[in-house]
């Protein structure tokens, strides 16, 4: 996230969200109050990321997201305040997910009584970068690891004639955000353990492992520079002065992004058959974009089982 204000704001905003759920079963009425003020505080929080995914970051596809995730926001605080009681469940989810990314991406490395302590971000990306190099190397490819501009081992380097091309393995390119995404949603429901244990087990080695089939791939396409395809338009289209990011913008913010958006339906739909209670969330997110409810259950043919 963009700074120190911003992390700021996602904790606070959280926190708000678990102690609205929190109160959910002891007073009704003041839940609805404080989660309601929580989705009014995501939207704040997803509008001033807005520049940094569209502007710093150049991805449209996270731009894009961001900017719906405002009015989508202020809607779901809109329903809830006004009766709309299933989505307690899509407000626990959130405020599990944040308990799973926010220690990883704002958690500092810190030094206790002489002994150090690395970031958990760091820890996170370094293994990636490893488990990212192993394949570029069986691929044949042998780009230098070096320290990147965060302090982590993290960064290839690569040569381009006398071009020198630095790529980094990012909290972003970790998968922890949908790993966190689907592990909010898992704990958010009221389904039996071992279900919920399987439907992890589905989803987390699946994004794990095609997040480092993603990171390989584009280290390698713009190592190589190999996707130098339509250098003007797409330097145009991301407002970049760049030519050698043509094939980073390419291989990540166009073909990896987009393809991720299809992966997660793919994983959903895996997920939901372990864990159909995950419906009523889908079925809440449907409502809200047509205006009309919709029994998944039925329309797919599950049922909720108790093991």
């Amino acid at each position: 996230m963009p700074g120190l204000l911003s992390d700021s704001l996602a904790w606070a905003v959280i926190l708000l969200f678990g102690v609205g759920v929190l109160s959910e079963d002891r007073n009704e009425r003041l839940a609805r109050a404080l989660t309601t003020a929580a989705w009014v505080g995501f939207a704040v929080f997803w509008l001033q990321l807005v520049p940094h995914f569209a502007f710093e970051q150049k991805s449209y596809v996270e731009g894009i997201l961001s900017v719906a995730a405002v009015p989508a926001s202020l809607y779901t605080g809109y329903l809830l305040w006004n009766g709309r009681g299933t989505l307690f469940v899509l407000s626990r989810a959130v405020a599990a997910m944040g308990l799973i990314y926010l220690p990883f991406e704002t958690i500092p490395a810190l030094s206790l009584f002489g002994v150090s302590i690395p970031a958990p971000r760091g820890i996170l990306m370094e293994t990636v970068a490893d488990q990212t190099s192993a394949l570029v190397h069986a691929l044949g490819y042998t780009p230098e690891m070096i320290v990147g501009e965060q302090g982590y081992h993290n960064t290839f380097l690569f040569y381009d004639g006398d071009h020198r091309l630095t790529v980094s393995v990012v909290l972003a390119c970790t998968g922890l955000g949908s790993i966190a995404i689907f592990g909010g949603l898992i704990a958010a429901v009221k389904a039996p353990l071992r279900r919920k244990l399987r439907g992890l087990a589905i989803a987390v080695p699946i994004i794990y492992g095609l997040n480092l089939l993603r990171t390989t791939f584009i280290t390698i396409m713009f190592g190589k520079q190999y996707m130098q395809w339509f250098v003007d338009e797409i330097m145009l289209l991301f407002g970049s002065t760049d030519p050698y990011m043509v094939s980073f913008f390419i291989s990540d913010r166009i073909i990896s992004q987009v393809l991720a958006v299809v992966v997660l339906v793919g994983i959903t739909y895996l997920v939901v058959r372990e864990v159909p209670e995950l419906l009523t969330v889908i079925e809440d997110v449907l409502y809200m974009l047509t205006g009309d409810e919709y029994d998944l259950e039925s329309s797919l043919g599950l049922r909720r089982r108790g093991v």
